[in-house]
């Protein structure tokens, strides 16, 4: 889908399913005049592959492709469609795929098929600061200890644009982390940021009443917390709070890491 066009760039956004089974995986393609930049890779074959036909079907090359972080939805489906394209992300995210890539996906062996057979290391380094593609500015940045460690966000300043990725759970679920006091500081100030499109990591493109409703998320997930809910009725707290939320399939994978000792996959 084509989330926003100014001129000759058009924003697009590619949305896995829905289903009860997966989780919404977004990932977007920037085109300006001459070529594209990708963000992220999806995390299933199907959807990864279908992602680079919906990519090459807009008839421009693949100038390169930004990885946001280090879990294995955003970048499983480099090995299964896009191991040919020059590939970018944080030097955290670039080591840990390196160190524990192919770790990851030993883990996910009950998907079967539904998962590359390889890994795919990025090979470039993105480091915070500016830079021009195909005339259109780039504003990269580091976020740290949010839903993850270490997550690379994209601003294009001049379209009012910012790639959150999984800063921001549109419509969905939200992966939570024991970081949530620090994810809600950067929401908020993500709120007074002069941005007016939000492409997430999971869900269709948001505005900023989205991004309040995720602030909103966590707040009630930390009291949840703080009030000693665990577990299953910690999920059914949530549950019950948010019934318009979709993809609850979410829960069973970070529940095991929010309330254990699983590692963070």
């Amino acid at each position: 889908m084509v989330a926003k066009q100014t001129g000759d760039v058009r924003i697009h956004s590619f949305v896995s399913s829905f289903a009860y089974s997966n989780i919404a995986n977004a990932t977007h393609v920037i085109e300006t005049k001459n070529k594209l930049v990708l963000v992220d890779a999806q995390f299933l074959v199907p959807y990864a592959r279908a992602f680079r036909d919906y990519a090459d079907g807009l008839g421009k090359p693949i100038d390169r492709l930004y990885v946001s972080h280090r879990h294995p939805d955003h970048w499983f489906g480099l090995g299964a469609a896009f191991s040919d394209v020059s590939t970018y992300a944080l030097a955290e995210t670039m080591s840990f795929i390196k160190e524990h890539g192919e770790d990851s996906l030993s883990d996910h062996w009950k998907l079967g098929n539904l998962v590359p057979d390889r890994v795919v290391v990025p090979e470039q380094v993105v480091s915070p600061g500016d830079e021009t593609i195909d005339g259109v500015r780039y504003v990269f940045d580091l976020v740290t200890d949010t839903e993850t460690d270490f997550h690379l966000t994209i601003k294009l300043p001049e379209l009012g644009v910012y790639f959150t990725q999984d800063l921001v759970y549109s419509g969905t679920h939200l992966y939570l982390s024991k970081d949530m006091g620090h994810w809600i500081q950067v929401l908020q100030e993500m709120l007074l940021e002069d941005y007016e499109l939000f492409l997430p990591g999971h869900g269709l493109p948001a505005d900023k009443n989205e991004i309040a409703r995720n602030i909103e998320y966590l707040l009630a997930a930390r009291q949840a917390i703080g009030d000693g809910l665990t577990g299953d009725a910690f999920k059914s707290f949530l549950l019950q709070r948010y019934p318009e939320r979709k993809c609850p399939g979410i829960f069973d994978i970070y529940l095991p890491r929010l309330f254990g000792n699983a590692s963070d996959y």
